[in-house]
Order: C-alpha cells, then sequence, then structure tokens
C-alpha cells in the first residue's frame, strides 16, 4: 500500500508539486493571509489541478469533499509546533497532533508529513522531533503510510528576529541525511544559499526531495530557484505563502506544474502564469 500511495503523490512524471496550506496549525497570525477562507482557498488551488495539497485534520474533509476522481492527493499535517514567532516563548516543543497514521488512514492521505526542527541551542528541541519520527515512522510502516520527514535548520531569533530558515549547506546536508537515517521516505528540505550544490543535498538523502518555498519571493525569483533544484535532481517542490499569496495562486499553480511535468522554462512558465 505505500508504493500505491507514493503513486498517486508523484504520478508518471516521478515528480510533485505539494501546496502547503497547513499554516494555521502554528498559531503564527503572518502566516494567515491568503487562507482566511480556507473553503475558497482549497477549492481554487484544487481546480488549478497540482499534484497535491498539505493540509491539517481539521481542514484536510475540505478537499476530500470534492467530487470526483481527479482531486489532488492529500498530504497530512502530523504535528504542531510552537517556534514560528518572532519572540520565541520560554517553553518550546513539538508535538504529534491527534492519532496521525489513523487520521491519515481515515481521511485517505498519500503521505504524512512531521518536522525535524533545529534550533540553535535547542537541543530538547530537536530530541522531541526525534522521538515524534520515531513513533510516527513505527505506525507508518505498520499500515503501509508514505512518512514524508520535514528537517528545518533556523536562525537564532534574535539574529533574524523571527522565523529565518539557515540556508548553510552544511547544516541542512547533515540534517537532511538524518531525516534519511530516521526512516523518511520522502524529504522535504530548505533550498540552500548554494543552489549549485543542491544535488549533493539531494545525493545525501537517498530519496525523493521536494524542496520547500519558504518565504515570499518575487515570481520571477521563484520559477527560476525550482528550474534550478530540478536541474540538480530535486523530485518536486512544497510551496505555501509563494502560491497561496499570490494573487492568482490558480494561475502560479499552472505555472509551476508546467515546470515539473512539461518541463518548461522559467520564461515559459511566467508566460503561463501571467497569461
Amino acid at each position: 500500500m505505500k508504493q500505491a500511495r507514493l503513486n498517486r503523490l508523484f504520478g508518471p512524471s516521478g515528480r510533485c508539486l505539494d501546496v502547503a496550506v497547513d499554516h494555521g496549525m502554528f498559531d503564527e497570525p503572518s502566516f494567515l493571509p491568503g487562507i482566511e477562507d480556507m473553503g475558497a482557498a482549497v477549492r481554487t488551488l484544487a481546480a488549478a489541478a497540482p499534484d497535491a495539497i498539505q493540509l491539517s485534520a481539521g481542514m484536510a474533509p475540505l478537499l476530500q469533499a470534492i467530487p470526483g476522481r481527479q482531486r489532488p492527493a492529500l498530504v497530512l499535517r502530523t504535528d504542531v509546533a510552537n517556534v514560528y514567532g518572532k519572540a520565541l516563548p520560554r517553553d518550546l516543543w513539538s508535538r504529534l497532533a491527534g492519532d496521525p497514521v489513523a487520521d491519515g488512514l481515515r481521511l485517505d492521505a498519500a503521505c504524512v508529513v512531521v518536522n525535524l526542527l533545529q534550533l540553535p541551542d535547542q537541543p530538547d528541541l530537536h530530541g522531541q522531533c526525534v522521538k515524534n519520527i520515531g513513533k510516527l515512522r513505527a505506525e507508518c510502516e505498520r499500515w503501509g503510510m508514505p512518512l514524508m520527514v520535514e528537517p528545518l535548520v533556523m536562525k537564532a531569533n534574535s539574529a533574524a528576529g523571527g522565523y529565518m530558515v539557515d540556508g548553510d549547506f552544511e547544516k541542512i546536508r547533515a540534517l537532511v541525511r538524518q531525516a534519511a537515517e530516521l526512516g523518511a521516505d520522502v524529504i522535504k528540505a530548505d533550498p540552500t544559499d548554494d543552489l549549485a550544490r543542491y544535488g549533493e543535498i539531494v545525493q545525501a538523502a537517498g530519496r525523493p526531495v521536494l524542496v520547500r518555498g519558504g518565504g515570499k519571493v518575487p515570481e520571477d525569483e521563484i520559477l527560476r530557484r525550482t528550474a534550478q533544484v530540478l536541474a540538480q535532481g530535486a523530485s518536486g517542490i512544497v510551496y505555501g505563502r509563494n502560491i497561496i499569496q499570490h494573487p492568482r495562486p490558480d494561475h502560479m499553480t499552472r505555472a509551476l506544474m508546467a515546470l515539473l511535468h512539461a518541463k518548461a522554462s522559467p520564461e515559459e512558465a511566467l508566460r503561463v502564469l501571467r497569461g
């Protein structure tokens, strides 16, 4: 069953566009623009036909209630953390929500996703994530559910002024490898500052790597970056704010799908976006 679910996620091209719309799980107001009306957001994205949409258990029924056989696959967010605000709370945590694999089976998910967080001087938080992954992996193996792990290296809040990813190549490569060693079937990883070396991240993973979008950037930049990581061997992308906060999220979705599946150039994808 695991391979059947992975086939739903990746399809014949072996690539995947997963649109992340699970931001409301993290209790951070700055994550909500573009998804205030989740029903409308999910319907708009589903009509644009990405490979998958990433949602929480509370919002997944909005996708799965859409009739027909062609709706995107569900990637189910399984954990919640309190590390995304401009000021970190006294106690940091990352916890599995509910009964994640049972929720995934009930909601007909193609995959479940969990964080592997690495913040400066926060080893207990990292340990919680390792424990979460171990528990989740055992259940995933038992029930044939693919496990996506999201290694996330973050800068110190004092230096970055809030949530900011660290694009350091060596840190990302080491954490990606740890995610693979912990049993990830798919890895959702940040782009590195030096994208020319991203092939080494893919090599370290040894399994499909989907590249995160991170914060919102200009549309031509996100298209160029996407083409660059695909050329380095990435199997796809997981973008949230670069799609849902775009004035036309449906057009951005179709442009990115053209890059992934029709092998469009960034310039051709930009014409799809603006057309």
